[in-house]
């Protein structure tokens, strides 16, 4: 078994997208690869999971607009960071 790789943010953190978020499926009320959200939109990690094939963390971040998204860690950046 491969050991998960150590998760870089932490719930709470206050990130902002580091690219434009597209929908893959995953928001059956929104069009097949419409945006979701913007490039630089901030907003925060609220859980941190493994996707247990991969072993890569996986982060629910909620965006502005009460919108939750599950992103990778290149699909985020910390805000102070940006």
């Amino acid at each position: 078994m491969i050991e998960p790789r150590v998760a870089r943010y932490v719930w709470g953190q206050r990130v902002q997208a580091s690219i434009d978020l597209f929908n893959d499926g995953s928001y059956p009320d929104c069009e097949g690869e419409a945006l979701l959200v913007e490039q630089g939109t901030p907003g925060e990690v609220v859980q941190v999971g493994i996707h247990e094939e991969s072993t890569i963390p996986v982060y629910l971040v909620e965006f502005s607009g009460n919108r939750v998204v599950g992103c990778l860690e290149e699909e985020i950046v910390l805000l102070e960071q940006a």
